[in-house]
């Protein structure tokens, strides 16, 4: 109950945060089935794990609450398509930030290394597919992590185009 009610709160000091005049641009801390003693009616389905909004990097804003003493999640846009249980195994209890090197032509390393200096986060995992353009997110993030100046776990999974997980 007491967590449900900070939630609440810090969503009510984001309500008013807003980035940009796009309405999917805007801040939010998601509240997913299975969080705060709720049931999933449906045993068959499985509750979507996204704790934020918005989930490209190049949208999130640096100083979101919710960055606060977060395990971030860094991961390629195709992995959460490729790799059938990625909620469950990779976004649970992590607040998640996708983007493609490719597709974005954009060195993601800056913004990265922003959010990790500015922010308590506690671990971070970066997950990518295994062909060779998503080296350049798992670069940019070890990056980060070296610009930051800070010492943070991290751990690297690469996806397979046909969905496995290779190391």
């Amino acid at each position: 109950v007491q967590e449900s009610k900070k939630k609440k709160e810090l969503q009510e000091k984001m309500k008013h945060l807003h980035e940009g005049g796009c309405p999917g641009s805007r801040m939010r801390m998601l509240e997913q089935p299975g969080e705060a003693g709720s049931n999933i009616a449906e045993p068959m389905r499985q509750a979507p794990q996204l704790r934020n909004w918005p989930v490209q990097i190049k949208l999130a804003p640096i100083n979101a609450p919710y960055f606060n003493k977060a395990k971030l999640l860094i991961a390629a846009d195709c992995t959460a398509y490729a790799y059938a249980n990625f909620h469950q195994e990779f976004m649970r209890g992590k607040v998640t930030l996708v983007g493609c090197p490719k597709l974005d032509a954009v060195d993601y390393s800056e913004k990265l290394t922003e959010i990790i200096r500015s922010n308590e986060i506690q671990e971070v995992t970066i997950v990518r597919m295994e062909v060779p353009c998503c080296g350049g997110l798992e670069m940019a993030a070890k990056k980060a992590l070296q610009a930051s100046g800070k010492f943070i776990p991290w751990q690297v999974v690469t996806i397979s185009i046909d969905g496995k997980i290779l190391d």
